[in-house]
């Protein structure tokens, strides 16, 4: 990558580098990823080009997190524009593209962003941190059974299995294709293709040694009513992640106390529109609700009032907002096609925003009815 100064222009402030798990204050972070954003040096074509129409000037107005809300959510831009215009100039000639990534689909045409290469590496160490305080095994083989092709979540885990284990055995999965025979009624064909992922994901735990598998809801569940597959996972699998759709409590409970009581069982809830993820707190129970704590500043949610789009109380139900704020990328105030219940941080984080538990999916989002199917 050509370095910034031999282009003539502005270096990034350093506190839009920091490592994960260092604090970042907030208010100095967000100006500094105003100006970055909206300096006509350094700003995206999109955010430079969206700059005139929003009735203020973010380098001026915008100092925290709660001061995202003025921006609108523009998400819907994502459908059409040309991805490269996505990527801030101040990165050069060569900022290093990780993947252009799409939505899931889920409520009309995908929308479409670009990961940078910096992004993805900070993504990646976040993960190995919360790997390594979980205890999950390193250098051991994992498989992965999501969506791959243009679905960040697949190539996002291959590319983490490079830092953090061995060999990623994947699954071919092409969660449109269930969405729409879901969708359009057929649902014997969506179940007769679930059913030849799950005969794949039998091959892969007979004959690999899989430590560590990443599957969505939808899968674990189907998976968990053939017995030779339950005893495969227990034999070998120390550690079990979902994400890609929702799971409810009393599921996780049973897979955690009756179905894999020897492994560790945790959640990851993201979307494409924020560039990544959350996981699940550390230490929760079978009898705990499954809480997730986001990144922030970089990832943030709120829980609001689905009419008023104000925030409930803490221990309330609402619809989820979500954020991604880094040198990369500025994705603002993105009401999601998730409910969730509002969380207060963990006592002493320095976390901004609220944490979210109980994230189910809202019955109708953009005037089409939301189906997960297998993702």
């Amino acid at each position: 990558m050509t370095p910034l100064t031999d282009l003539g222009l502005r270096l990034p402030e350093p506190v839009l580098d920091r490592p994960p798990g260092e604090a970042v204050p907030e208010t100095e972070f967000i100006e500094a990823a105003m100006r970055w954003h909206f300096d006509p040096a350094t700003g995206s074509p999109f955010w430079l080009r969206a700059a005139g129409d929003l009735g203020f000037d973010p380098r001026r107005d915008v100092h925290t997190i709660a001061d995202l809300a003025k921006f609108p959510n523009l998400v819907d831009l994502l459908r059409e524009v040309p991805v490269f215009d996505l990527v801030p100039r101040g990165y050069g000639p060569d900022p290093g593209i990780g993947g252009v990534f799409e939505s899931g689909g889920t409520t009309g045409p995908p929308k479409r962003v670009v990961f940078l290469d910096d992004w993805f590496d900070w993504l990646i160490d976040y993960s190995l941190a919360d790997l390594a305080a979980r205890g999950s095994p390193t250098g051991v083989d994992w498989l992965a059974v999501t969506p791959s092709g243009p679905h960040m979540f697949g190539a996002f885990i291959e590319r983490f299995v490079r830092r953090a284990g061995r060999l990623p055995f994947t699954i071919d999965l092409d969660p449109r294709w269930v969405k729409r025979v879901i969708a359009e009624g057929h649902a014997d064909e969506a179940d007769r293709y679930a059913d030849h992922l799950i005969d794949q994901v039998r091959h892969v735990l007979r004959t690999q040694d899989i430590r560590v598998m990443v599957i969505t809801p939808p899968l674990l569940e189907r998976l968990a009513r053939q017995d030779d597959l339950v005893e495969l996972v227990r034999a070998k699998v120390r550690t079990v992640e979902w994400g890609g759709a929702h799971m409810d409590a009393d599921t996780r409970s049973l897979y955690m106390t009756e179905i894999f009581p020897g492994a560790s069982l945790y959640g990851r809830y993201g979307s494409t529109m924020i560039l990544g993820a959350a996981v699940e707190r550390h230490g929760l129970t079978a009898d705990d609700p499954c809480v997730f704590d986001p990144p922030s500043p970089y990832i943030t949610f709120s829980v609001v009032d689905p009419e008023t789009l104000r925030p409930v109380e803490y221990g309330a139900s609402g619809q989820v907002v979500m954020s991604h704020v880094s040198r990369s990328a500025l994705l603002p105030n993105n009401l999601e096609r998730d409910l969730a219940t509002r969380v207060e941080p963990l006592p002493g984080s320095a976390q901004v925003g609220d944490s979210v538990a109980d994230v189910r999916p809202v019955p109708v989002f953009g005037g089409e009815t939301v189906v997960e199917g297998v993702y």
